[in-house]
């Protein structure tokens, strides 16, 4: 029986002949390379996109769709920018709060715990079939049983986010604090280096490509539990808007907060690895 958290909990794989050091910038085929690098790549992207929407307008109108099935882009995209202000926005709003605080809580316990089980063995073991929990269980779950403690607020989704982006926060940083070179460290105590500096100076800066890939994982994982969590229990947000339109049957406005959450997704990992690219680069 496998006896740490890294024995228990998969990771990237580990490095060796071979095979990569996993970091920001080959974790997954998406960010092998840059994702537009002139002006010409942009412009297939954005070739490629109008090709694709303009089939899909073309073949809903061709084979006579009904809009309460699927409407056609260009109305989605007409009922996204029409009513964004004064309809998605609001509920918007709340997601993004709901999302920003409970990721921001999640990853620092996820940090914290990280930190510790990579000096404390001791408190890995106590804990890993806690993280293992956590990780197997979907948050979603346990939201009616948080709504029936704190109500129908945001308090029992902002609980469910964190609780959602801790375990992935705490995997991927904890597989980075490991990875650290151990000649470096030992060179490091050879000159007095107490434990914290070892941790400051040697530890986090080397692991800190894989704390920008659980930032990463943990926000994206955030935002589906916290529309998942509005959908179960909420009164207002964009997943309690995904809900109440699909019963409406007004698949514009459906279709439009379903293309907002992509495009908030979307952003997130835009921004994460933007952050690596300028704060982590070195690794590459």
């Amino acid at each position: 029986m496998a006896s740490e958290l890294r024995d228990t909990i998969p990771t990237f794989g580990e490095s060796g002949e071979g095979g990569d050091e996993v970091d920001l910038t080959n974790w997954s085929a998406l960010t092998s390379s840059n994702l537009a690098s002139s002006w010409r790549d942009i412009g297939l992207i954005a070739l490629v996109a109008v090709i694709v929407i303009g089939l899909a307008e073309f073949a809903v109108k061709a084979f006579n769709i009904k809009p309460y099935i699927l409407p056609a882009p260009s109305a989605i995209g007409r009922t996204l920018v029409t009513r964004f202000p004064d309809l998605f926005w609001p509920h918007m709003k709340i997601t993004l709060m709901e999302l920003g605080i409970g990721f921001v809580i999640g990853a620092a316990i996820g940090l914290v715990l990280a930190a510790v089980v990579t000096q404390f063995p001791l408190v890995e073991k106590i804990i890993t079939p806690y993280i293992l929990l956590l990780v197997t269980t979907p948050m979603i779950a346990l939201v009616p049983l948080l709504i029936l403690r704190f109500g129908f607020n945001s308090i029992p989704r902002i609980i469910a986010v964190a609780l959602a982006v801790g375990p992935m926060v705490m995997i991927n940083s904890s597989t980075g604090f490991r990875r650290t070179d151990l000649a470096k460290i030992a060179l490091a105590k050879s000159y007095g280096a107490s434990t914290l500096q070892i941790f400051t100076k040697i530890r986090f800066p080397l692991a800190l490509p894989m704390i920008i890939v659980g930032l990463m994982v943990g926000a994206i994982f955030g935002m589906l539990t916290a529309v998942g969590a509005e959908m179960v229990g909420g009164k207002n947000g964009l997943g309690n808007q995904l809900m109440y339109w699909s019963s409406m049957v007004k698949m514009e406005n459906f279709y439009a907060i379903i293309l907002l959450l992509a495009l908030m997704g979307v952003s997130i990992y835009i921004f994460f690895y933007w952050f690596g690219k300028k704060y982590a680069s070195w690794q590459a």
